[in-house]
Parts: C-alpha cells; sequence; structure tokens
C-alpha cells in the first residue's frame, strides 16, 4: 500500500520572538521544516504534503531552495483550528487505497530508521501512535493500553486522575492510519473543548469505536520526537544533533579534540586518521581525505581536501579543491573557484579567487591572487597582487612554470608571465613578461632636500 506525509507546518511560532515562520528556524544551518522533509522522501513516500499557514509563501520559497525539484504538494490551513483540522485539509489529495504518516514541522529529528520500524510494525487497517517513555511526563497526554498493549486512549494531564498520571508512556503526537479511514473519522472529531479546536488525538477513541486496532511504538531515543516553540529549545536541539553528528565522525575514525567543539551544518565524508581541531565549522558538502589535519576556529564549506594536507588555524574554505601534501594558513581565504595541486602552499593573510595552483607553488603570506592561472613550483612574493578588474570586468593573469613574482608586486591583467621569469620586487606590470628574463618596473629613487611634512592646520 502506497504511503502518504501530511507534514503540518501551519504555526506561527509566537514563542520563537521572529518574524521567520516556526518551521523556518533554521537547525544545523537548515530549516526545521527541510530536516522533516530531508526524512520523508527517504521514506519513498507516494506523496509529501505540507500543510502551511503563517509566512506560507517565504515558507515554500525558502523549501523551493532545498528541495528545487521535489514533488511537494502544499495546502493551505488558513485558520489554525488544531491539528485535526490541519489533517483534514490534506484528505481530498490523497488515495483512498494508501495510509497516511502524520508528522510535524517542529520535531525536525525524527529518523528514517525509527519511522520505517513505525512503518513495519503497524499494519494497513490498523492506526498507529509513534509514543516515547520520559522519566518526567508531566504536561503531556498519556498513553493507556490494554492488557494485549494495544492502545485504548490518551489522556491529557488535565483529564488524567492519579493513577494514569503515573504513567510514563507519552503521545509524540506522530500518528498514521490508511487515508480511507482519515476521511471518514476526521469530520466526526469535534472541538468541545477550553481551546475550542480539533485534536488529531480523538482518532484513538475514534479508531477503537470502529475496532481498529491501535499500535503504539516506543521511539528509543526521546530527543527524535522533541518538539521546538522557543530559542532555548531549538538551542537544546541543535546541540543535541551535534553531539550525534560528531559522534558520527568519530565511529568514521575521526580524531576531535573537543566533539562539543565541532559543528557540521550539512555532511563531511572523511578518510582515516584526520584530526579536527576545536571550534571548526563545516557547511555543505565536504570531503577530507585521509590524514588531513584541520587546525582551530577554521571554517569549511562545501570543500574537497586531499591526503596529508594541513589547514591551519583561523583559516576559511569556500568551494575549495585542494590536493594532497597541501600547506594552507594560519589565517587564509580560499575563495570560491580556488583549486591547489599537489603541494602547493597558501599562506597568512592571503586570499584567493577563482585561481588554479600548480604543484609546488606558493604564496606565504600577504597576498591576493584571483582569477589566476598560476604554473608549477612559482614563487609569490609577500605583498603581490593580481589587478584583475577594471571596475567593470574580469581579466585573467597567468604566471608560468617556475617563476618568481617578487614582494609587492602588481599584476595588472590581462598579463601573462612567462616560464621562468623573474619580477622584480615594488614592480606594476601591465605588459607581458618574457620567459627567463627579470623584468623590472621602478622609478628612479629621488631625495628632496628640505620636504617637509604636511601639519594639521589650527580650527
Amino acid at each position: 500500500m502506497d504511503l502518504n506525509v501530511v507534514i503540518l507546518a501551519a504555526g506561527k511560532g509566537t514563542r520563537m520572538k521572529s518574524r521567520l515562520p516556526k518551521v523556518l528556524q533554521p537547525l544545523a544551518k537548515k530549516p526545521m521544516l527541510a530536516h522533516v522533509l530531508e526524512t520523508s522522501f527517504k521514506l519513498e513516500a507516494h506523496k509529501v504534503i505540507v500543510v502551511y499557514g503563517h509566512g506560507g509563501d517565504s515558507v515554500k520559497s525558502e523549501i523551493s531552495r532545498y528541495f528545487p525539484d521535489a514533488p511537494i504538494e502544499w495546502v493551505e490551513q488558513a485558520e489554525q483550528l488544531g491539528t485535526g483540522h490541519a489533517v483534514k485539509q490534506a484528505m481530498t489529495l490523497l488515495e483512498t487505497n494508501t495510509r497516511t504518516l502524520i508528522l510535524y514541522g517542529d520535531v525536525p529529528l525524527i529518523s528514517e530508521s525509527t519511522l520505517s520500524r513505525f512503518l513495519n510494525e503497524v499494519q494497513p487497517g490498523e492506526c498507529g501512535v509513534l509514543t516515547v517513555k520520559l522519566n518526567d511526563p508531566t504536561g503531556y497526554g498519556r498513553i493507556v493500553r490494554d492488557h494485549a498493549g494495544v492502545v485504548r486512549e490518551i489522556v491529557e494531564e488535565k483529564d488524567a486522575g492519579k493513577e494514569i498520571r503515573k504513567i510514563e508512556e507519552v503521545n509524540t503526537g506522530i500518528m498514521m492510519a490508511d487515508s480511507i479511514d482519515l476521511q471518514q473519522w476526521l469530520p466526526t472529531i469535534e472541538n468541545k473543548n477550553a481551546q475550542g479546536e480539533y485534536y488529531l488525538t480523538d482518532l484513538v477513541r475514534i479508531s477503537n469505536d470502529h475496532d481498529v486496532p491501535v499500535i503504539g511504538c516506543r521511539v528509543k531515543d526521546p530527543i527524535e520526537v522533541e518538539g521546538v516553540n522557543d530559542k532555548k529549545q531549538l538551542a537544546r536541539l541543535e546541540r543535541m544533533l551535534q553531539k550525534h553528528l560528531a559522534e558520527r565522525l568519530l565511529v568514521q575514525g575521526a580524531t576531535l579534540a573537543d566533539p562539543a567543539r565541532v559543528d557540521i551544518r550539512g555532511e563531511v565524508n572523511i578518510g582515516q586518521d584526520c584530526f579536527i581541531d576545536i571550534n571548526a565549522v563545516f557547511e555543505g558538502n565536504n570531503t577530507l581525505g585521509n590524514n588531513v589535519k584541520i587546525g582551530p576556529n577554521c571554517v569549511i564549506e562545501n570543500s574537497v581536501i586531499g591526503d596529508n594536507t594541513i589547514i591551519k588555524a583561523n583559516s576559511v574554505l569556500e568551494n575549495a579543491i585542494l590536493g594532497e601534501h597541501c600547506d594552507v594558513g594560519p589565517f587564509a581565504r580560499l575563495r570560491p573557484g580556488t583549486e591547489l595541486a599537489n603541494g602547493a602552499k597558501i599562506g597568512n593573510f592571503v586570499e584567493t579567487k577563482n585561481i588554479k595552483m600548480g604543484a609546488g607553488s606558493k604564496a606565504n603570506h600577504l597576498t591576493y591572487l584571483g582569477d589566476s592561472e598560476i604554473g608549477t613550483d612559482v614563487n609569490i612574493g609577500a605583498g603581490t597582487i593580481t589587478c584583475n578588474y577594471d571596475g567593470a570586468n574580469k581579466h585573467k593573469t597567468k604566471i608560468g612554470d617556475g617563476a618568481f613574482i617578487g614582494s609587492n608586486s602588481s599584476l595588472v591583467a590581462p598579463v601573462e608571465i612567462g616560464k621562468g621569469a623573474t619580477i622584480g620586487a615594488g614592480s606594476t606590470i601591465s605588459k607581458d613578461a618574457k620567459e627567463q628574463t627579470l623584468t623590472v618596473t621602478r622609478a628612479k629613487q629621488v631625495s628632496i632636500d628640505g620636504w617637509k611634512r604636511p601639519e594639521k592646520k589650527p580650527k
């Protein structure tokens, strides 16, 4: 039987104290709703439906950035009248011969493995409730089972007697049922309660009234079903998620100086014997080869780092590709389009963008290299810049194998430095420099007797 996933994402999130809709609040730099959608797609659902409300246009726009081609169906809940009412908005989109799993856009850490187990334990023709056991169940609806373990009802705490309140198994809100049953039962839910809302939990009673067994499937890790209502809870989930991601790296063989001080906001694939120092941040998709060393306070984004490469402290890599045995930093910035061949070196306070640097070449300090093709075994002296922008267009600098660029040189693109050429320190090069020659452009040094420095004029 095909599976539908309905994700409830209409809440405003007043307690977030934010203009950003609740389900777009970031967790590991990705909206909470995007986490739930990602998990839903792993279940190979026939349909994924998002019930939206507050900030609907911005929710749809932002999610499309993460899933541009995904077949998400959107349905609006114009008035927030409870969870039962929210699911009802999606019913016309469901075929009768399917099952429907109900998830929440503000419960972002629910795992594929837990939901797969839930789908296996609840068979077609049954109703399912995902539950969790808490040491302190205060405030939650209690799960009441019969002698056979079938869930008979969910009792809210305000309605629970002394014995019921002792129950530690509680409702998570995640449910599943045959779509045809939901289509028949949801219209019968009433809003005769203090809030005047239609509660999805009433399905347990209705299901039992129709002799449809309600199967309770217990979550192993309570953090998976923890919801987010404010920034404090969001921060707690962020730390729990980062702990999980750091532990995954440890299991893969990485050495972390302090697992509590590494942030992963995407994917990190690592080889053997990698070392990651404190306060490293990984964003997007990154690949680290064998024996890679990441120094403290580095930011690595969408980059590939080859075997035995060292990234020293306080360096930033964005969409960069590094070969083997490279040496980067400290305080280096490699911007998008940077490609370093084996053994290349980018030192402290060097910035690169859209360059290809050949094997064994180096720029050790205080340099800007943009839109450049740099050959092998090139030495670029301190203070060198490629003047790649004329105010309207970008131009390329080419530096041949074995060239030596003296300190404080300006290479005005488009320009080509020949193989083995030497550029004298302090030169401004605006024409091609020949191979195996020394090119120097300096004005004659002059000393002016009697010259005085300007003085401030009195006010």
